[in-house]
């Protein structure tokens, strides 16, 4: 399945999940919607019930519209009379539970001869219970002398346990399409590893092939017979070999390297050296492609020789790999307080700001350019960054694209 697919598919699976809920939310919504409009319903209809038989039993007329409703859960009831609250007790409780209102409320009983409320009692259809509660807190209004009103506190709490099942439903449909897009991650990271896994593997045939065909070839010439007769061929081919196995070497160990590193079982050999020395000598079969400017008037460390020498080579050959057809590749040594910096700066296509980060990450290669026509292991400078982690030392990276990077390593040194 080619990337595009994959990306469609991933795109189009979005869309639904994203689709599902949006659905499942409209749903709940409506049905919270549905279920606070036939609360109201039922509240109006059982509160006109218990208006009218105030009104019989205090002998008044019941005005035409005797209940309003001043805010979600609050109604007010006309009765154009005194109210009992025992009366309204039972009325109110018995009109509720006909009416399928199983909840708790309270009521307040307004006295328009002391202009506030009376009598505050919290009740419920669930039980018998009643517990007496703050006359302050109800609202009033002087469009009635007498009246009572009915709060609802747990009107949400209500409402959410009589669509519980709603709310279940949904809540499974979410964790159903939370295991999906999980599956789909896990699925494309596997995808994206394995096309890793096979990039890693192509360009590391084609990397230790070519020290392999150099031998091979160096090996032909060196078991003709002419070849004895010319002491001088005869030296340089037998350098061609030792310097490729140096290299196959190199290349072999950084991989090893890599996968010890990991495991934080990566063992360094320290040795006192000097790295002036050891960039010359590195720097030798780049002829005038690298230029080197020893500024460094202590350039003694503490390192692992090997692992130095495929660090700096690894930068010198990142230099070199991204710059022009003629690169202009500077490796520089100075000494900054008790540390001494070793610079890599090539005057090559950069590092984008967002990629300037990612490039220290394993098998990780620049998505633009040319970039993918180098070949390479796409562990380099991931090397570069664990060899360099393990010595406790400091890298950093200053790029501008378009203009060439700097790889810069401060190495603490000890003075005797």
């Amino acid at each position: 399945m080619s990337r595009r697919t994959i990306q469609s598919l991933t795109v189009f699976s979005a869309l639904l999940i994203i689709g599902v809920v949006i659905t499942q939310i409209y749903w709940v919504k409506q049905a919270l919607d549905l279920r606070h409009r036939q609360f109201n319903q039922n509240a109006h209809i059982a509160l006109q019930d218990v208006a009218g038989k105030l009104a019989n039993v205090c002998g008044v007329m019941q005005t035409t519209n005797p209940v309003e409703q001043l805010s979600p859960e609050y109604f007010l009831v006309n009765t154009n009379a005194t109210t009992q609250p025992e009366i309204l007790e039972h009325f109110i409780k018995d009109s509720f539970q006909k009416h399928n209102l199983i909840t708790n409320f309270e009521i307040g009983i307004y006295d328009c001869t002391t202009n506030r409320i009376r009598y505050g009692m919290s009740l419920s259809t669930k039980n018998s219970e009643k517990i007496p509660t703050k006359t302050t807190n109800w609202i009033k209004t002087d469009k009635y002398p007498y009246y009572f009103g009915v709060r609802f506190p747990e009107q949400e709490t209500y409402f959410a346990g009589s669509i519980s099942g709603a709310i279940w439903s949904s809540a499974l449909v979410l964790v159903a399409v939370s295991f999906f897009a999980y599956a789909l991650f896990v699925i494309l990271r596997q995808k994206q590893l394995s096309e890793v896994q096979r990039d890693f593997v192509n360009n590391m045939t084609h990397e230790l092939q070519t020290p392999i065909s150099t031998i091979r070839i160096a090996a032909d010439v060196l078991n003709s017979e002419n070849i004895v007769a010319q002491p001088a061929r005869h030296k340089r081919y037998v350098q061609i070999v030792q310097d490729e196995i140096l290299r196959l070497q190199g290349q072999v160990e950084m991989v090893l390297s890599m996968a010890k590193a990991e495991r934080d079982a990566l063992h360094l050999q320290k040795e006192r050296l000097d790295a002036r020395q050891m960039i010359e000598s590195i720097l030798l079969p780049y002829e005038e492609k690298v230029r080197f400017q020893a500024n460094a008037t202590s350039s003694m460390i503490d390192a692992d020789p090997f692992h130095l020498r495929c660090l700096l080579s690894n930068l010198v050959d990142n230099a070199l790999k991204y710059s022009d057809d003629v690169p202009d590749v500077v490796v520089e040594t100075y000494n900054k307080g008790n540390t001494l910096v070793i610079a890599v700066r090539d005057q090559g296509i950069g590092i984008a700001p967002e990629y300037q980060k990612k490039v220290f990450n394993q098998f990780f290669r620049i998505p633009y350019g040319d970039v993918h026509n180098v070949k390479g292991f796409g562990i380099g400078l991931s090397y570069v960054k664990q060899i360099v982690r393990a010595h406790h030392w400091h890298l950093a990276l200053e790029s501008v694209l378009g203009k060439g990077s700097t790889f810069k390593i401060t190495i603490p040194q000890k003075h005797a």
